[in-house]
């Protein structure tokens, strides 16, 4: 797990919009983008869209055009990984 994935499932241990999860890592909005798809590709990390109740599948195609309005959250593997290193 790479210190920026690290940072990620830091703050994702409750449902975080794609801006408050840039704020809080400092990432840029395209580094952000790469690391939750790497995340969402491991199943580290679940996506909701367009609220925080409706999750989404994870889609790579679409993934870039809706980030900026999706949510996200850490799942049990994810906290597990996390929570181990």
């Amino acid at each position: 797990m790479t210190d920026a994935e690290f940072d990620i499932l830091d703050e994702l241990y409750f449902v975080t919009s794609f801006p408050d999860l840039q704020q809080r890592t400092g990432l840029t909005a395209p580094e952000l983008e790469q690391q939750l798809r790497g995340l969402l590709e491991q199943g580290l990390v679940r996506c909701f869209w367009p609220d925080p109740d409706t999750e989404l599948a994870y889609e790579p195609t679409s993934f870039g055009a809706l980030r900026q309005d999706c949510f996200f959250l850490a799942t049990k593997e994810g906290l597990l990984q996390h929570n181990t290193r």
